[in-house]
């Protein structure tokens, strides 16, 4: 049995090298920006019956990226909390800059496996 990774940055090191092509990271990026649209009008309509799609954006687009083009299993079933945090993180990395779109800034060297 594989050992459990034990602090949130070692979560995000795996994080990321399993969020390295550029197609999973624009999907992740649509798909929790879309999150946002649908809180901002759920906020400004009233309309709280539009919440549903907040996990089937939040989850559509980044499952499809994790089988379509990353070809691996999203962390989300075996580290939910983390997982989310990170898709939150990367979305803000990603829009200041700090991250690229057009891939990985950790090492595949550094991928931790089994998680």
């Amino acid at each position: 049995m594989s050992e459990r990774i034990k602090t949130f940055k070692e979560f995000y090191r795996f994080y990321l090298t399993e969020h390295s092509k550029t197609g999973t990271r624009v999907l992740h990026f649509i798909g929790t920006l879309m999150v946002f649209f649908v809180i901002g009008y759920v906020i400004s309509s009233g309309k709280e019956r539009f919440l549903w799609y907040v996990p089937i954006f939040g989850y559509g687009f980044a499952w499809l990226s994790h089988a379509v083009i990353e070809k691996n299993k999203p962390a989300t079933f075996k580290y939910p909390i983390w997982s989310l945090i990170s898709d939150f993180k990367l979305f803000f990395e990603l829009l200041i800059g700090k991250q690229k779109f057009t891939g990985n800034s950790v090492p595949k060297s550094t991928k931790l496996k089994d998680h």
